[in-house]
């Protein structure tokens, strides 16, 4: 039987994720005490995503939960306290992700100075505007229309330990160290399955749950980012190119499947919950 084995939450886009043992589900990804995946993203003066792919140091600031509060700690720096309720008329501006641009609400002259300093590079912290919608591409979606925060494309991404298992195997037999699953940032890992399964399922249902896998999940160097040191170290797509090009992405190299909540969105999802797996053939 597939059981959820993981659930992490990644409140600031390309920063530390949050290990829970619960989230809530929305049809925009996981969400929890408040706090939605990928809702706040580090941008440069025009407005531009940063990302680990540039600032791997990104991996180093962490988030904890504090009350009312997101605190965000960095190596040598005072963490950082973000409260979660709203200002009424805090400025905007406006993101680029990938060719999204989306409405999104300032963090603050103290969010800015504190990510700029930690990064070395001026930047601002920019929160999803509530009133700000980002649709993800039909052309994968199958016509089904849904929405996402800052993530790259799509409100889930999941795993699954078999995939991991297999090309750490690989890994070892090319002498290489093997790789934990957060070098590939996923939100929800599975466990019993085999490896690779995940790209030829047509839904994973967790009880009233239905995740539509849509699309691979193409890889950039960002997994060879160490996320506990900030370092950036082998890259494992030299590995993954001889079984993990997908021709129907231009010889992408994927890891994971991109998910779409397609029912049961609001309910809540536990760690070690089963999961009844549907292949698509």
């Amino acid at each position: 039987m597939a059981t959820l084995s993981s659930l992490i939450l990644y409140p600031v886009k390309s920063c530390g994720g949050l290990s829970l043992q619960q989230a809530t589900l929305t049809v925009q990804g996981l969400q929890h005490a408040g706090i939605g995946d990928r809702e706040w993203a580090v941008v440069d003066p025009s407005g531009v995503c940063l990302t680990q792919r540039e600032y791997p140091r990104m991996a180093l600031i962490r988030p904890q939960l504090a009350g009312d509060s997101l605190l965000l700690g960095a190596p040598d720096m005072p963490p950082l306290q973000l409260p979660l309720a709203r200002s009424a008329d805090g400025a905007t501006l406006t993101v680029q992700v990938w060719d999204d641009q989306v409405l999104a609400s300032d963090a603050g002259s103290q969010a800015a100075n504190w990510f700029s300093s930690v990064l070395g590079v001026p930047c601002r912290l920019a929160r999803f505007h509530p009133q700000a919608e980002r649709a993800v591409s039909q052309t994968w979606s199958g016509g089904i229309a849904a929405t996402t925060l800052f993530s790259d494309g799509y409100p889930v991404l999941l795993t699954s330990t078999a995939s991991l298992d297999d090309l750490n195997q690989r890994l070892q037999r090319a002498g290489r160290a093997v790789l934990p699953m957060n070098r590939f940032r996923p939100n929800v890992v599975v466990d019993g399955i085999e490896a690779f399964d995940e790209d030829y399922t047509d839904s994973f249902a967790l009880g009233e749950v239905v995740l539509k896998p849509v699309k691979p999940c193409p890889r950039c160097p960002m997994p060879s980012v160490d996320q506990d040191t900030g370092v950036v170290g082998p890259d494992p797509l030299d590995i993954m190119q001889s079984y993990r090009a997908k021709p129907e992405l231009d010889g992408a190299l994927c890891f994971g499947m991109n998910c779409l909540v397609v029912e049961g969105a609001g309910q809540v999802l536990s760690v070690g919950q089963e999961i009844e797996v549907t292949l698509a053939f």
